[in-house]
This record gives C-alpha cells, sequence and structure tokens, in this order.
C-alpha cells in the first residue's frame, strides 16, 4: 500500500471515529441488559410451560433464541470470555436434543391426523438448534462434532420439492412474527446459520445442494414478502456474500429506513403488512426495542455505518430507552397482553437482545 494511500484511509478513518464520538448515543447500561436477559432465560429454562422430552425445555424463538445469538456480545471487553453456568444449560440442552434427535419427542407432537405439528416443529427446531449451535460455533472458530449433527439434521428437513422447495416446515400458530406466516422467516434464519458457520462449511459438497435450494427459494419468493421479511433477508445477505446484489441490498435498506419514526426508533407493526390481532384490538404503532434494534443491527451487517444520520438517530432512541430493569419495551402483534406477566414479557426479551446487538455492533 502506497504511504498516501495509508495516510488517507488514517485521516478517514479517524475523522469517523471523531464524528460517531460527537454524536453518540447516550450511555447505556450494558450490566443491567445482561442481568434482565439472564434473569428471562432462568425463568424460561425452570418454566413447567418450557419442559419438554427427556428433560429438554422448548427452545422459544422469543427467549431463548434471541438469547443466545445476543448474550455473547455482552462478554466484550470483560473477563467472562466464555459462556456463563446460564448459557452453558442452554447449549447443553440444545446439544441433547441434537444427539437424541431420533428418540425425543418433537416440541409440538401431532396431536390429530389432519395437524402436521410434528413435521413443523422438526423443521423449525431444525433450524434454532443450528443457528444457536453455529454461533457459539462461531465465536469459537469452530465446527463441533454437535454443530455439525445439528446442520445435518437441519439439511435433512429442508423440502425439497413443490412450491416450498428449499425452505422448512415451520410452526404455525397465527402468532406473528415468529409462528405465524413464518416460513420464509425461517428459511432466512437457516441461511444466517449456515452463513455464520466457521471455516468453510457452507462450500463442502454436501451443503452446497442444499445452499442452492434455499437460495433459490429466498429470491424466488423475496418479492411477495412482507418487510420483515425482506429485513431477514438482508441480514441472510450480509452472512451468505452473493446471495443478493448490491443494488438489491441497498433497495431494503431504503424501504426499512422510509419506515423511521420522528422519534428515530421503529414500530414492528409498519414491518408486518395487513396482519390483524385475534383481540381484534389495534396493533401499537409507537416505536419498540425489538423493530429498532433488529433493524439497526441488520443495517449495521449490511454495512451501514454508525455515523449514518439514521442509524444515529435510531441508536439515539434505543439508548435513551432502556428500562431500569435493564430491558426495552416491545408490544405482542396477536394480542394485548398484560405487561406484567410471564407472556407479556416475551416480546421484550427479544426486544432487549436485539437492542444489545444494535448497540454492541457484534459482528
Amino acid at each position: 500500500m502506497k504511504l498516501g494511500t495509508l495516510v488517507t484511509g488514517i485521516f478517514y478513518g479517524c475523522f469517523a471515529a471523531a464524528l460517531y464520538a460527537q454524536h453518540a448515543p447516550a450511555s447505556w447500561n450494558d450490566k443491567s441488559a445482561a442481568e434482565y436477559l439472564d434473569q428471562r432465560i432462568a425463568w424460561w429454562m425452570d418454566w413447567p410451560g418450557a419442559a419438554r422430552d427427556h428433560q429438554t425445555f422448548c427452545v422459544s424463538c422469543h427467549t431463548a433464541v434471541p438469547y443466545a445469538v445476543a448474550r455473547p456480545s455482552l462478554r466484550t471487553g470483560t473477563a467472562a470470555q466464555t459462556p456463563s453456568a446460564l448459557e452453558r444449560r442452554l447449549l447443553d440442552n440444545v446439544v441433547r436434543r441434537v444427539r437424541m434427535w431420533k428418540e425425543v419427542e418433537p416440541f409440538y407432537p401431532t396431536k390429530k391426523e389432519a395437524d402436521p405439528k410434528t413435521v413443523e416443529s422438526r423443521g423449525t427446531e431444525s433450524i434454532l438448534n443450528a443457528l444457536i449451535l453455529g454461533r457459539y460455533a462461531a465465536a469459537g472458530g469452530e465446527l463441533t462434532p454437535d454443530t455439525r449433527k445439528a446442520f445435518d439434521n437441519m439439511w435433512a428437513e429442508q423440502i425439497k420439492s413443490g412450491d416450498a422447495r428449499g425452505a422448512w416446515p415451520w410452526l404455525q400458530f397465527h402468532n406473528s412474527p415468529w409462528e405465524g406466516d413464518s416460513q420464509y422467516y425461517g428459511a432466512a434464519l437457516a441461511a444466517i446459520a449456515t452463513g455464520i458457520a466457521p471455516g468453510d462449511y457452507r462450500s463442502t459438497p454436501e451443503v452446497r445442494d442444499g445452499l442452492k435450494l434455499l437460495s433459490e427459494y429466498l429470491l424466488r419468493e423475496q418479492a411477495s414478502q412482507i418487510p420483515y421479511h425482506r429485513v431477514m433477508l438482508l441480514w441472510a445477505s450480509a452472512k451468505l456474500p452473493g446471495l443478493l446484489s448490491r443494488a438489491q441490498q441497498k433497495a431494503i435498506a431504503d424501504e426499512t429506513l422510509a419506515k423511521q419514526q420522528a422519534d428515530g426508533g421503529f414500530s414492528l407493526s409498519f414491518l408486518v403488512g395487513g396482519w390483524k390481532r385475534r383481540d381484534n384490538t389495534p396493533l401499537e404503532t409507537r416505536s419498540d426495542g425489538y423493530a429498532t434494534g433488529l433493524i439497526l443491527f441488520v443495517l449495521q451487517q449490511a454495512g451501514l455505518p454508525r455515523t449514518q444520520p439514521q442509524i444515529q438517530r435510531g441508536m439515539e432512541w434505543l439508548a435513551s430507552n432502556q428500562q431500569t430493569a435493564g430491558n426495552w419495551l416491545a408490544w405482542s402483534l396477536n394480542k394485548q397482553r398484560d405487561p406484567a406477566s410471564d407472556a407479556g414479557h416475551f416480546m421484550g426479551d427479544a426486544a432487549t437482545a436485539y437492542a444489545v446487538l444494535a448497540l454492541s455492533n457484534a459482528k
């Protein structure tokens, strides 16, 4: 590299850092965020409603998965560089179910002939297991045998023919955003899990065919997706180079940024199309921690700098809207819930995890 180029790069790097420092959002409390997430995962793992076969527990989209994705980022810059006891308990649960895949009952076994819950459960869980173990494998830089087995299970559940070829069976409980019309969301998670796997995993012969089908599905169905799902596609494209062109990534980023509210935050209600609550109450339109955290995290993953004015405003919203308990608020898309109830915390669990990811800019 020429000296002039190096000096110019240093100058602009320092300028960008200084600009961000000048406009950095108010401070947020990472310790209280960690305490909130730890308290919630501890409750979930011991909640009787989460108990499953062979002394395992359900890996929930609202509490367990966001926790696994976000919690390692709170160890950055601290002495704790290995999984905590709570993280280890979650990982051990996933590993146990991966190892007993053929024997352990699905999360929701079929109870009547017309109910496909066993198939849906297997497809959903296979992706979540691969994502969680893949996240920790990426942090460790090594694809362990258990993680590889989780991916093997995932690819075995992939749909190979028909209109949904390339996707997976996905739990349908009419609960948006994770268990409603969410098959595309699940496929995007599978792409993210594959993209973050360490080493040359995605280039191995046994993975290439499934990944090709997955990529074709994501591209084939993207035009019909709600904005929320396209945000997930953007995240997947940041982990799978070549999935989208730069122009396609920019189009999704621009579409998403156009939904930013006057206060700097985002509302999940504006990302889910015409979704209606079951109790016919109106969707909450206030900015929420889940939509804001997820969008800002994904946009950074896709290459938008923190110095970008809209990213800055969103970061300021996140930093100023952390609650005294360390959490961020979000609201159910399915019905009004008592915010003090256990179920009333579910959206906040996910909101807190993604706010943490956005603020810590975890890679």
